[in-house]
C-alpha cells in the first residue's frame, strides 16, 4: 500500500518533450505531455476505444489519440474527433501536476487536496553554486524496500565493497531520531581511510586522498518516499561534517522513490554537490559512478522482493540498524490509515 494524497516525482521534463509519456504511478495509468499551458497529466485511456493516449501526439496543445484521432484537452474533456460528434464523451480524469526543481510532480489522490506548497524545497536545485547529475531506474520491488535500503547504509560494506563500502560502517553505531514526519539516521566515522569513490571526490576537489578522513552519512526520510542523504569526507580533525569547504568533499544523494505498483518502482536518483559546480565533466563522472553503485542495489532488491513473495508467512527480524526504516514505515502506515478513514467518511 502507498499513500496517494501527496506529491510524487513522475518524470523529468525531457521525457515528454518530443512525444507523450505513458507512466504508471501508484497504480494509475497516466499520460504526461506538453500542453499549451505547460505540462499536463490525464488518464492514459482513450474514451473511444480504450487505446493508450500515450501512443498519440500533441497538436495545438491538445493530446491526439494515435488510433482514430480523438483530441483531448488537459482537463480530460474530449475536444474534437474528425467527422464525429464527441462533446458528450465522458471526461477523463486529470491529475494535478507541477514542473519544479527540474522534476515533474504529480498528485495521484484527491485533486481538491493538492497543495503545491507541499512540494519539498530543494536548496540545491536552483542555486548556481550547486551542480546536479542523476538518472532513473525501474526496479521490481516494493517502494518500502528501497526506503529501508537507503535508511540503513550498513549494506554498503557488502553490496558496494569496491566503491563506497568499508568495514568502519559496520563498526560505527548509527543514531536515529524523528522530527515531526521526518526520520533521520546518522553515522559519523572518524580517522579512517576514504573508500575509492570518496578518494576520487577528494582528488576532484584538489585535496589529498591518501590521508585519514572523517566521514559522515546523514539520511533524511520524508513522506511519501523521499530520502535525501548528506554524505562526504573531510581531512581528519578539520571539523568533519562542519569542516570548511577547503578541507572536505561533500554532497547530497538525492532519492525520489515513486511506486508504480505494489511491487515495482520508478527510482529517480542523483547527486548534488557544492564544489566545482562548473565542471560538467566531473558531474558526468560522478553520475556514472553513482549509476554503477545503484545498479548494484538493483539485483539485491529485486531478488529480495521475489523471496518475500515466495515466503509471505516468514517474519523478518529487526535490529537496531533497521530503526530508521521501521520509523519511516510507521509514518507511512499512519498516512495510509488516515487516507482510508477519509475515504470511508466520504462514502458514508
Amino acid at each position: 500500500m502507498f499513500p496517494k494524497n501527496c506529491w510524487y516525482v513522475a518524470c523529468t521534463p525531457d521525457e515528454y518533450q518530443e512525444k507523450p509519456l505513458g507512466r504508471t504511478i501508484c497504480g494509475e495509468n497516466i499520460v504526461f505531455y506538453q500542453s499549451d499551458t505547460g505540462v499536463a497529466a490525464v488518464e492514459d485511456f482513450c474514451p473511444h476505444r480504450g487505446a493508450p493516449l500515450s501512443l498519440g501526439y500533441v497538436e495545438d496543445g491538445l493530446l491526439v489519440c494515435g488510433y482514430h484521432g480523438l483530441k483531448m484537452g488537459s482537463d480530460g474533456k474530449t475536444a474534437a474527433m474528425p467527422g464525429q460528434r464527441v462533446r458528450g464523451f465522458p471526461c477523463n480524469r486529470s491529475y494535478p501536476v507541477v514542473e519544479r526543481h527540474g522534476f515533474v510532480w504529480v498528485w495521484t489522490g484527491d485533486a481538491e487536496l493538492a497543495d503545491e506548497s507541499k512540494i519539498p524545497e530543494l536548496e540545491w536545485a536552483n542555486d548556481p553554486e550547486w551542480a546536479y547529475g542523476g538518472g532513473l531506474f525501474h526496479i521490481n520491488c516494493d517502494y518500502r524496500l528501497m526506503i529501508d535500503n537507503l535508511m540503513d547504509l550498513t549494506h554498503e560494506t557488502y553490496v558496494h565493497a569496491s566503491s563506497i563500502g568499508q568495514e568502519e560502517i559496520d563498526e560505527t553505531p548509527v543514531h536515529t531520531t524523528s522530527e515531526d514526519d521526518m526520520v533521520i539516521t546518522s553515522r559519523f566515522m572518524e580517522n579512517i581511510i576514504a573508500p575509492p569513490f570518496w578518494q576520487a571526490a577528494l582528488r576532484a576537489n584538489q585535496l589529498a586522498d591518501d590521508v585519514p578522513v572523517d566521514r559522515w552519512q546523514i539520511c533524511k526520510f520524508s513522506p511519501p518516499s523521499h530520502v535525501m542523504i548528506e554524505v562526504g569526507v573531510a581531512h581528519a580533525g578539520k571539523g568533519s561534517h562542519d569542516a570548511d569547504p577547503e578541507h572536505k568533499a561533500g554532497s547530497i544523494v538525492v532519492d525520489f522513490i515513486t511506486p508504480e505498483t505494489e511491487t515495482s518502482i520508478w527510482y529517480f536518483w542523483g547527486m548534488a554537490r557544492n564544489f566545482k559546480p562548473e565542471d560538467t565533466e566531473l558531474t558526468e563522472q560522478i553520475r556514472q559512478g553513482q549509476h554503477q553503485i545503484f545498479s548494484e542495489d538493483l539485483e539485491m532488491l529485486e531478488r529480495q522482493q521475489l523471496n518475500l513473495l515466495a515466503y509471505p508467512e516468514r517474519k523478518l527480524l529487526k535490529l537496531n540498524i533497521d530503526t530508521g526504516g521501521v520509523k519511516s514505515r510507521r509514518i507511512l502506515d499512519t498516512l495510509i490509515k488516515e487516507e482510508n478513514q477519509l475515504i470511508e467518511n466520504v462514502n458514508l
